[in-house]
């Protein structure tokens, strides 16, 4: 598990240094989101690798700043679909005022989160904890699989019109890997099964982002 762990966040680095050179060439906004989208995983896969040789207050840190992350920037799923599905100025500001107010309730959910620490397979992790509010977590609900699922309907509509299978394939493997910690009955892996699906979904929509905007 260890191994993993730190081979997905090298990974997410990797594929995150890429997209900001992808950037510094052309800033569009749909790669732009998908970098941030990037940086986030990257930061919570990381600090979750950090479990294994951090400890004490530092981990705590780390782990807030995971969870801020998470609800800050997950909700830029939704405008990834607005610019893939070619939406009107009209339904882009739609989009990304859905956006705003779903970012602003992850950053509210994060900040509410009572920090619980666990370990497993030896990595030492902190979690949302049995006093964490229960809109608290309703919102995270939201924020997981509220913002895929328009993903995958986006990646169903654009691999019909233009013959593009990577936007659903993206939301299709974060919704499997999410999911199936849960099916199993392993819930507590759910946070490590859902890193497999995590890297993929970025892996296919960096390829979908570079080829739609070229």
């Amino acid at each position: 598990m260890i191994i993993a762990i730190w081979t997905i966040s090298i990974l997410e680095f990797v594929m995150f240094i890429l997209m900001l050179k992808a950037l510094k060439k052309d800033i569009k906004p749909l790669l732009a989101c998908t970098a941030l989208i990037t940086f986030g995983l990257f930061f919570d896969a990381l600090g979750i690798s950090l479990g294994t040789v951090l400890e004490g207050a530092a981990l705590k840190i780390v782990s807030k700043l995971r969870f801020i992350f998470h609800g800050l920037l997950i909700p830029l799923l939704l405008p990834i679909c607005a610019y893939a599905l070619t939406f009107n100025k009209k339904g882009k500001i739609a989009t990304w005022a859905v956006t705003v107010v779903l970012m602003g309730l992850g950053l509210a959910e994060s900040l509410a989160t009572d920090l619980e620490i666990a370990e497993i397979g030896g990595v030492t992790r902190y979690l949302a904890g049995e006093n964490t509010p229960g809109w608290a977590s309703k919102v995270s609900s939201i924020l997981s699989f509220g913002t895929v699922l328009p993903l995958m309907a986006a990646g169903v509509a654009t691999w019909v019109k233009n013959k593009r299978p990577e936007l659903f394939l993206a939301g299709f493997f974060m919704f499997l890997f999410a999911a199936l910690g849960p099916a199993t009955g392993h819930f507590e892996l759910i946070f490590f099964i859902s890193m497999f699906g995590e890297i993929l979904m970025v892996f296919f929509l960096f390829l979908f982002s570079k080829k739609a905007e070229k």
